[in-house]
């Protein structure tokens, strides 16, 4: 699934490039650092949207760097505020742009300014899998991501999963089913109405709160 370039925004159903590796990312960050700093750290996260909430299982045993990425984001503030910015139907639903917090023109380009290494790994996408969207560089992720809704298996290897729907099936099949219309690329995917992501927290965080 391809995180749209400022020059393009290129399909992932018409890339496939295997790369498996590559030179370190411009910023990284401690995977036994992150996980041994607080108790609050968990792999297990929840998606608040405006259509309900989805939670996820992590895998930090196979894309640790991935996964302390996106829970270091999600504790940040980082996505707060975002919106499911892509759907395509029967395939995937993506987020964690940073512009899809106002309608900008260049939605689906946007980023936490950094980059990180490729972790692609022999886990299939299937649906409610969550893997990291990228352009066509392996190494160009940062915090986009997408869920599958169907199986796609032309992205296995190709793409980094990192997690697995544990709760919330039918949020995600809800907000599949939105209605869209052509985005800028002319790709129908682009959602007719806005579905918000409220935050995104650990299931520490949530029990601490109470919510």
């Amino acid at each position: 699934m391809h995180e749209a370039s400022s020059k393009s925004k290129t399909s992932a159903a018409h890339h496939a490039g295997r790369h498996r590796h590559s030179r370190f990312a411009k910023r990284r960050y401690s995977w036994h650092h992150f996980f041994c700093m607080s108790e609050t750290n968990t792999s297990i996260a929840v998606i608040e949207t405006d259509l309900g909430a989805m939670k996820l299982k992590f895998w930090p045993e196979i894309a640790p760097k991935t996964v302390e990425n996106f829970l270091k984001l999600a504790g940040e503030g980082f996505y707060d505020g975002t919106a499911i910015h892509r759907i395509v139907k029967g395939f995937m639903i993506q987020g964690g742009d940073p512009l899809s917090k106002e309608d900008h023109p260049q939605v689906g380009t946007g980023g936490p300014g950094y980059k990180i290494n490729a972790e692609f790994n022999d886990r299939p996408h299937v649906r409610g899998v969550i893997s990291m969207a990228r352009s066509q560089h392996p190494d160009s992720a940062g915090s986009q991501f997408f869920i599958c809704l169907a199986e796609a298996n032309f992205l296995d290897g190709q793409y980094t999963a990192f997690g697995e729907l544990i709760e919330g099936d039918d949020i995600l099949g809800a907000i599949g089913d939105t209605p869209t219309v052509p985005s800028g690329s002319g790709e129908n995917s682009k959602p007719e109405r806005r579905v918000g992501v409220t935050r995104i927290r650990t299931e520490k965080e949530a029990a601490d709160t109470g919510s």
